[in-house]
């Protein structure tokens, strides 16, 4: 069982930089592939970001490729989205996500896991 807690979310101006965390319990968070996904108001959740579980190979959704970076600190326990150079069509809310496997997916229903979710609103 993995719990995952996001945090690091908030209202900045287009151009800006936020960085999220997603700390999560258990030990085998180190054999876990790990997701970003986002949701914005009226629309379905996407996915932005997958981590393998070593960390040696990620995934972007094209919308964010070269403006965000996923990554992870197992020693921590803790998984990041970096994101640079926002847009207003940012804003969502972001969640991070577990599987119990070592490989990245793009699809939500192959996570196992998910965090309750942090806010990002970019104002332009």
């Amino acid at each position: 069982q993995v719990a995952l807690v996001e945090s690091g979310g908030g209202l900045v101006q287009a151009g800006g930089s936020l960085r999220l965390s997603c700390a999560a319990s258990g030990r085998t968070f180190s054999s876990y592939a790990m997701g970003w996904f986002r949701q914005a108001p009226g629309k379905e959740r996407e996915f932005v970001a997958a981590i393998n579980w070593s960390g040696g190979i990620t995934d972007y959704a094209d919308s964010v490729k070269g403006r965000f970076t996923i990554s992870r600190d197992s020693a921590k326990n803790t998984l990041y989205l970096q994101l640079n150079n926002l847009k207003p069509e940012d804003t969502a809310v972001y969640y991070c996500a577990g599987r119990s496997s070592l490989t990245v997916t793009r699809r939500d229903h192959e996570y196992d896991y998910w965090g309750q979710g942090t806010q990002v609103t970019v104002s332009s």
